[in-house]
């Protein structure tokens, strides 16, 4: 079983800032970190391996820097990193991104999974995982908690609002997982030291099969206009009492809002 990692290099949320000029975040300074959801994708990937077989390739696409991610991938238990790294791919939304990942998978080979988390904790908007399943024109499970293979088939379950669905699909195909799956392990020494022998191929735009204008800000439909902190205000009310008053109460204190605007 050959399985496809997507994993991002991103900064640590508490850490967080903002350039207003540029209305992208500032990450001089800031410590870098695997997105969480991606430490359980690399987890379901390296299970699955150990019962299965086959091999665990993590691919990212970054600055040079996110190298050290990717050993730190092979430390904890896959078999090999993949970088994406040209100033060709800078500014990529999430439609550009997944059009520069699919296009890396496509060079990686014959997959049966690709694995992707939930969402990246700097942007949140989970929109990568499902683009890249239709770029790579596989079927898609998102939000799964569980994922088993037995006779050509995955056997996953999706997590719900009031439960989860079952679900069965054939290979290849593309999960994205939430924390629920499992419990990720740290590196080990021994991974650690194949880690740092590791070869690592950086491939640019060149590498791919790729349209120049589908690339970073220029292939990126989506344009970040204002990036702001919101304004921290301490007026606040306390609607206090029975259900039935604090609902009228509210309703009262919405609508003069409202004409305030007005």
């Amino acid at each position: 079983m050959d399985i496809v990692v997507c994993a991002k290099q991103v900064p640590n949320v508490a850490e967080v800032r903002l350039d207003p000029e540029t209305n992208t975040l500032r990450r001089d300074g800031v410590e870098s970190i695997m997105n969480p959801f991606d430490r359980h994708a690399l987890e379901a990937g390296v299970q699955l391996v150990e019962t299965h077989g086959g091999t665990v390739t993590v691919l990212t696409m970054g600055p040079p820097q996110a190298e050290e991610m990717l050993r730190e991938a092979i430390s904890c238990g896959a078999d090999q990193g993949v970088l994406l790294s040209d100033r060709a791919f800078a500014g990529a939304d999430t439609w550009a991104t997944s059009y520069t990942l699919a296009a890396a998978i496509r060079r990686i080979g014959s997959y049966d999974c690709v694995l992707c988390g939930r969402q990246a904790i700097d942007g949140d908007t989970a929109q990568v995982g499902p683009e890249l399943a239709e770029r790579l024109g596989i079927p898609f499970v998102s939000a799964a908690r569980r994922i088993e293979f037995a006779d050509g088939y995955f056997r996953a379950e999706r997590l719900m609002d009031d439960g989860y669905d079952a679900v069965e699909v054939a290979v290849p195909v593309l999960f994205t997982v939430v924390k629920e799956i499992n419990e990720p392990r740290p590196p080990s020494l021994k991974g650690k030291m194949r880690a740092k022998k590791a070869d690592i191929p950086v491939w640019g735009a060149a590498d791919l099969e790729v349209e120049a204008g589908c690339l970073g800000l220029a292939g990126s439909p989506t344009q970040v206009v204002r990036v702001f902190a919101p304004e921290r205000r301490k007026d606040r009310v306390m609607i206090e009492g029975e259900p039935a008053r604090q609902a009228a109460r509210l309703a009262a204190e919405l609508r003069a809002v409202l004409r305030g605007r007005g």
